[in-house]
């Protein structure tokens, strides 16, 4: 739910009804909790602030924070503890235990699937279909992800752990885990608890997988590896292979077996470099920096949930790759400036790219994709629009309009040319000239011409009364409601400043305001840049952040901004500010 950032409608602090309806409130819904852990919880002198949000697809939710961090969210009015809490009270959920390589996927957006559960040798815990529960990792019992149980605990065991096992609603590290102070979970350390009673209900079932798992430690050792992949100790398949429901299944090479992870590596560097030739670079590119042919146009033929990252290759290094592949006669490198290499020519009749085959994805990616990835990002729908002030108030009264009314352009023109009309107000003897009444000289007029201008042309009076509305505008972001904001919209702004040891660095704020994530395109920029990136609080602003890149990074930001996100040009302002092919940045 959070996977994605989130739209903040309002922020108030809670009154003291409203504290003992949410201490009262949590009590039932968390039977587990005491009455001194409801008072530690929401505590009587500390502030309380009620946050109104929407998620990413439209749901609304309110979350109380306390101090910095938030406790509690609630959905549909269901009342659910965030992970902050749950280090405080790890007991309050009935809690499962999942191997760490999954929480990434979880992070992601993914559901966990019923293979990717750990079985203690105490079994699982007793849930029904429906119940709230916490997810741990092996070796602690710090949660780090809270769900809605799929199906219960008996119906688990009799599936053989098959299927979707939970709906994962919050996770650690994803948005509003960062809307907090961002810490990790604590070292809580697992409960020894004695084997359960096989004689009850599940006991028959539980215990083939108790068996199964035996008392194996809770570590990676407790799945068992072939052929490269791991298998859960209590599912029949690989995870990869559990469901063909998006899932937080792992397939992974044998870690220990790092030329596996280079082979693979070193054949997606090939597969970016040449799909991005064929598809990506143009003649009229060249000279083309080599760190911007990498940033733009290698990471973007990247497939979807595959990571490049060269120093995972044999390679390590960008500049000794291209030297492989200028052997190979595919491409010429040149340094064009001191300590600057720059593609100046591509072979586009080699045979490696001729017969390379752009690859189209498969129908099971785009299931995954669809349900553990984040949904990609559309801009906003942004139109001008234009606020009644109280000075022209009479202007538009008789067509319906009131003070503080948003118009478009168009409604603005309307609603003058049919006030001059219905007060006869066009010249006689000029149809192309308006005669002034009382309202319109006062409307439009300034002061030193409220006696010497009788008259104006339509376009000048149009323009006139425009000019003097208080500027607005309406965004619209898919699946959510229109937001109206009066003043002209911010652009994102893209600065380049020097910092200590003379180094530059590319600065890039109001992201937030057409719906991108700082840290998300933080993150992006970082992989695709090589760079360091850091997110900080913009100065001269209560809750907007900035991101801080090292080095200039204009070009790849321009490149994520208008080619990848599809912004228009308009609403960024400092792409001139590029480094031009040739200079050292």
């Amino acid at each position: 739910m959070f996977a994605k950032a989130f739209r903040v409608k309002s922020k108030t602090a809670i009154k003291g009804s409203d504290r003992r309806k949410l201490r009262a409130d949590a009590a039932a819904a968390f039977p587990a909790i005491r009455t001194d852990q409801v008072s530690e919880l929401v505590p009587g002198k500390e502030e309380i602030n009620l946050v109104k949000l929407y998620a990413h697809r439209g749901d609304a939710v309110t979350v109380y924070m306390s101090g910095s961090n938030p406790i509690l969210f609630e959905l549909e009015k269901n009342l659910y503890p965030t992970v902050y809490t749950l280090w405080s009270y790890p007991d309050l959920l009935p809690t499962f235990t999942t191997w760490p390589l999954v929480l990434e996927k979880m992070v992601g957006g993914a559901d966990l699937m019923l293979p990717g559960l750990v079985v203690p040798p105490a079994g699982l815990p007793q849930v029904q279909k429906g119940d709230l529960c916490a997810i741990a990792l092996v070796g602690s019992r710090a949660p780090v992800a809270i769900g809605i149980a799929s199906m219960s605990t008996v119906e688990m065991l009799a599936s053989g752990l098959k299927g979707r096992g939970f709906s994962v609603l919050h996770t650690y590290q994803d948005h509003l885990w960062r809307s907090g102070d961002k810490s990790s979970p604590p070292s809580i350390a697992p409960l020894t608890l004695d084997p359960p009673d096989l004689s009850e209900e599940t006991g028959s079932i539980q215990a083939d997988c108790t068996l199964l798992g035996g008392m194996r430690q809770l570590t990676l050792e407790g799945m068992e590896e072939e052929n490269g992949e791991f298998h859960q100790i209590c599912g029949e398949k690989p995870l990869s292979q559990a469901s063909e429901e998006p899932s937080v299944s792992i397939q992974t090479p044998n870690p220990t077996d790092s030329g596996t992870l280079q082979e693979q590596m070193d054949e997606l560097l090939k597969r970016c470099f040449l799909h991005a030739l064929k598809c990506r670079v143009k003649k009229a590119d060249l000279p083309l920096l080599t760190s911007t042919f990498l940033g733009s146009q290698m990471f973007s033929c990247c497939p979807e949930g595959q990571l490049l990252d060269i120093k995972k290759s044999s390679y390590k290094k960008l500049s000794k790759f291209l030297q492989q592949m200028q052997q190979e006669q595919i491409i010429q490198v040149k340094e064009l400036s001191k300590g600057v290499e720059s593609i100046v020519a591509v072979d586009w009749k080699h045979p490696r790219i001729t017969s390379f085959v752009i690859p189209e994805p498969s129908p099971t990616s785009q299931t995954v994709q669809e349900g553990s990835r984040e949904q990609p990002y559309h801009p906003p729908d942004i139109k001008s629009l234009y606020c009644v002030p109280a000075s022209m108030t009479l202007l538009f009264q008789e067509s319906g309009h009131k003070k503080g009314n948003f118009l478009q352009g168009s409604e603005v023109r309307t609603v003058v040319i049919d006030y001059i009309k219905k007060n006869d107000l066009v010249d006689a003897d000029n149809k192309n000239l308006v005669k002034l009444d009382p309202i319109l000289c006062d409307c439009i007029l300034e002061k030193n011409e409220q006696h010497t201008v009788m008259k104006l042309p339509w376009d000048h009076l149009l323009t006139r009364c425009l000019e003097k509305m208080q500027p607005a505008y309406q965004v619209t972001f898919p699946r959510q409601e229109p937001i109206l904001k009066k003043g002209k919209i911010c652009p994102i702004d893209i600065t380049l400043a020097q910092r200590a040891s003379n180094k530059k660095v590319t600065v890039v704020r109001n992201l937030e305001v057409y719906g991108l994530d700082p840290c998300s395109v933080a993150a992006i920029l970082q992989q695709r840049c090589q760079a360091s990136t850091t997110v900080t609080p913009a100065p001269g602003t209560k809750d907007s952040l900035q991101v801080q890149i090292q080095g200039n990074q204009v070009h790849h930001l321009g490149w994520l901004l208008l080619e990848e996100y599809h912004l228009p040009r308009k609403y960024i302002q400092g792409l001139e500010k590029a480094p031009k092919p040739g200079k050292k940045k």
